[in-house]
């Protein structure tokens, strides 16, 4: 997916050491009296979008959002997605790679495992209003960089992720009792997004997750509501609609990639799934 281009955060100003992984910004200041429109592209970084006062639209992995007051979305590395974000639009922007040393923490990655199994959320005005002084302290610390500066917006962004959680919850406890099966979740999207292409075999996934079918199974019905067979069809689709839309190669060269030997199965299976061929898809979707 080479014809994708994927973004990092560049270095700002002098190097400080594990921080040049993070930016925070205001998002008001920072569309300067101007909308802002995206095309398509992706990350290798986790993009946080926090929305008091929004208008536009955001398309992450081919599902279009309205971009509206009061909401939140959270994109992990990898995702593709475009967005238009409309001047008057309010709020703060945080990314971070993986290298932030936030993510060291195993009960930070946990909380951060969480928090993206979603893409979108819709908060009402009281909860923001609450996340914005953890937010505004972050801003102001990574602005001002005294002293400590690294451990007090490390602190915060785990401190955000903890009210965000118990925002989604209301009770807190239940954000920690369901971490386990959380973790197992997000631990085999992230095997199906490296391994689609050669691996589908659900058992195959079980035993590198150390679990039995039958448990990844009950972890994946549970959480969405789907057996992993198909949750791996989903991310077959995922990747051929990135590959569709982000590359030129034939729909022969795309079923080679996600390891189809027979092309015609590929387009039946697409079709059957999407309503049209692969071919369809591009021209319709563009």
């Amino acid at each position: 997916m080479k014809n994708i281009p994927i973004r990092s955060i560049v270095p700002e100003g002098p190097k400080t050491a594990d921080f040049d992984g993070f930016r925070i910004f205001n998002i008001r200041e920072y569309l300067q009296g101007k909308d802002m429109i995206q095309h398509l592209h992706r990350h290798d970084f986790y993009f946080i979008l926090i929305l008091t006062k929004g208008v536009g639209v955001h398309e992450i992995d081919f599902v279009e959002h309205p971009i509206i007051d009061n909401s939140i979305f959270i994109m992990r590395p990898a995702q593709v997605h475009r967005f238009e974000l409309k001047v008057g639009s309010e709020g703060y922007w945080l990314a971070f790679n993986k290298e932030f040393p936030l993510l060291s923490s195993a009960t930070a990655n946990s909380l951060l495992r969480k928090a993206a199994s979603r893409n979108f959320y819709k908060l009402n005005e009281k909860d923001i209003e609450a996340l914005r002084p953890v937010l505004q302290m972050i801003l102001e610390e990574y602005r001002s960089r005294q002293a400590g500066f690294e451990f007090i917006i490390k602190a915060g962004v785990e401190i955000f992720l903890i009210q965000f959680l118990r925002l989604q919850k209301k009770d807190g406890a239940a954000v920690v009792a369901n971490q386990y099966p959380q973790e197992k979740l997000q631990e085999l999207m992230d095997l199906l997004e490296a391994n689609i292409g050669t691996t589908k075999q659900p058992a195959v996934y079980a035993d590198m997750l150390s679990l039995s079918l039958f448990q990844l199974n009950s972890i994946t019905k549970n959480l969405v509501g789907k057996t992993i067979a198909a949750l791996i069809q989903d991310q077959i689709l995922l990747e051929a609609k990135r590959h569709l839309m982000g590359t030129p190669n034939q729909v022969s060269q795309i079923a080679f990639q996600l390891g189809y030997d027979d092309v015609s199965y590929f387009i039946r299976f697409f079709k059957k799934k999407m309503g049209v061929t692969p071919d369809a898809f591009r021209k319709n979707f563009r």
